[in-house]
Order: structure tokens, then C-alpha cells, then sequence
């Protein structure tokens, strides 16, 4: 079983998105435009840049972005494809083009986790049950929540294949972050895996590891892991936790714990998690016993450079 041969997916960490790249033929030349879903995070940017250059080659521009959804690790590279490429159309889901427009860094989420998104324009709306032409095909536009309430994912049918987004992983899902501002988002991901199995694709590009083919074990995984999270909402927002200092850490690299320690203090996600799940203890004592979550397991190490302690990611 194969990817339909009009594209290529730039597997990423897991700090950058996969991106989709189609090579459809010019618009001045009949076709649609070369075309990306999702551009990485903002710290990956010129490596987004250069993978799309060697791709295309010196005779193609970048004519399309498609963003899923906006979290950071998804559109970090369209402001610079964007500088790149001045003609650049670039579509973004309509429930977030409000706070895109008028780049309020809260309700767009990166204030909340402590992220980074440089500011990019967008010219088009990739609005659910529509349909868009990628390597000459039609795909549906499917209105996916859950893990982001606004997020969307797309479908070409005749080929089965899935651009997932982070709605469904080959081992589980992104973290329901609407469930974190006290929205009731986990029947929208069950939702959601409901319309991926009718769906019934034979491909799925995740938004993140590698391309997968077993849809329905798959999706079992998901469910599993959906299940434990709505009989036990703790252990969601203790996985989310982890998550997002995961996340800062393979951004940095390496960190003080001073560093980090100030980095959670000024993250609001962080602040609202320790809230939740140990009021009774100290916000210092509980990130670091997170650390060490992340050292046991091997996602982490912990070394001391002049005589202070630095967090570095494994």
C-alpha cells in the first residue's frame, strides 16, 4: 500500500508538524499551485523554507499553505514561506481567521502554552465540506474538533488517503486542549475518530510520526487511550503538562531550571494544570517532579554546568 504519488510528506519532530507537500503544476500553467499542509514550528522555520526549495526545484514557487489548525508547531513556517514566496495564498480554518486577523496571541493559544508564532497573513478560508485541489485531486475538507475545536482535516476519497492533522496519531491523539480552558471537548474527539473510521481511509498522514496503513488498530489505540482520559480527567491534564515542558525542552534544547522554572510561571496553561492537580503544592516542586518524570522515562536528562543544574533534551 502506497501514498498517492503527487506527494511528499516531510517527517518531522516532534517539535515541527509533518508537512504535505504537492507539486501540482503552475497556476499560470493550468494547475492548481504547489501546495503544503502545515509548516512546522517557528524555530524550524529555514529548514521548512529549504526542504520546500529543494523540493520544487529553481522552476517552482510555492503557490499554497494549508494549515489544519493553528497551534504553533503547525503554522510556525508560514511567515517565512510567506517572505519566500510574496504570491503565497495561504488558507486557515475559519473558526480561527478572527483571532488570526486581528493576532490575538491568547486565543490563538500561544500565550497560553508558552509558545512562539511569528505573525502571518491569510487570504483564504479552508472551510469544512468544501473541497480543495491537491495534486490534481479533489479533497474534502472535514470539520475535526477535539484536540482544537477549529481544527480540520482532509480526505481524498478516491485514493483513501487522510491528512490527520493531530486528531488521530498512529498511537493516540494531540492533547484536548479545550478541555484544559474547561470546555467538555472529549465526546468531540470521540466525534471525531467516528468520522475517521467512516471515512475508512487507507492511508493517514499524522500530524505527527510516521504514515500509517492499520486504521482500525489505530483507532483502537485512540479509543483506549480516550477512555482512560475521560474516567480519569487528572491524568489528561498530567499528560498535558508533561507535554507542554516536552515541548519547550526540545525547543531549547537545554534550559536552567531557573529558566524553566520562570517559563512556567509565566504560562498561563501551566499555572491553570497546577491549579487542578497539586494546589496543595508548591508550582516549583510539582515542575520539577514533571522533570523528573521526563528524566525517568528517558525523555530527559539533568546536568550541572557550573555548578547549576540544566535541563536537556534526551
Amino acid at each position: 500500500m502506497r501514498l498517492p504519488p503527487d506527494l511528499q510528506v516531510f517527517e518531522r519532530g516532534w517539535l515541527s508538524a509533518n508537512g504535505v507537500l504537492f507539486t501540482d503544476a503552475p497556476r499560470n500553467q493550468g494547475g492548481a499551485g504547489p501546495a503544503l499542509v502545515d509548516t512546522g514550528y517557528a524555530s524550524h522555520s529555514a529548514q521548512t523554507v529549504a526542504l520546500v526549495e529543494q523540493a520544487l526545484g529553481p522552476s517552482k514557487a510555492l503557490e499554497r499553505v494549508f494549515n489544519t489548525h493553528l497551534h504553533s508547531d503547525h503554522c510556525g513556517g508560514n511567515a517565512a514561506l510567506q517572505a519566500r514566496y510574496p504570491e503565497l495564498i495561504t488558507a486557515i480554518p475559519p473558526g480561527e481567521a478572527e483571532a488570526a486577523q486581528n493576532w490575538d496571541v491568547a486565543q490563538l493559544s500561544y500565550q497560553r502554552t508558552g509558545q512562539a508564532c511569528p505573525r502571518f497573513s491569510f487570504q483564504e478560508l479552508l472551510t469544512a465540506n468544501s473541497t480543495v485541489t491537491l495534486g490534481g485531486r479533489p479533497w474534502e475538507v472535514h470539520a475535526a474538533p477535539g484536540h482544537d475545536n477549529a481544527a480540520v482535516l482532509l480526505f481524498q476519497p478516491d485514493q483513501g488517503c487522510l491528512i490527520a492533522g493531530d486528531a488521530l496519531w498512529e498511537n493516540g491523539f494531540g492533547v484536548v486542549f479545550p478541555e484544559l480552558d474547561g470546555d467538555n471537548a472529549f465526546d468531540e474527539v470521540e466525534s471525531t475518530l467516528n468520522l475517521i473510521e467512516q471515512l475508512a481511509p487507507r492511508s493517514v498522514i499524522p500530524g505527527h510520526g510516521a504514515v500509517f496503513y492499520d486504521l482500525p488498530s489505530a483507532l483502537k489505540r485512540a479509543r483506549q487511550r480516550l477512555a482512560k482520559f475521560w474516567e480519569n480527567p487528572s491524568q489528561h491534564r498530567h499528560y498535558a503538562a508533561k507535554v507542554l515542558v516536552k515541548f519547550k525542552l526540545l525547543e531549547w534544547q537545554q534550559i536552567s531550571e531557573p529558566a524553566l522554572l520562570q517559563w512556567a510561571a509565566q504560562t498561563p496553561y501551566f499555572q491553570n494544570l497546577h491549579q487542578h492537580l497539586q494546589p496543595g503544592q508548591s508550582q516549583t516542586d510539582w515542575l520539577l517532579s514533571l522533570v523528573d518524570d521526563l528524566i525517568r522515562s528517558g525523555a530527559a536528562k539533568r546536568e550541572v554546568v557550573e555548578a547549576e543544574p540544566w535541563l536537556i533534551d534526551a
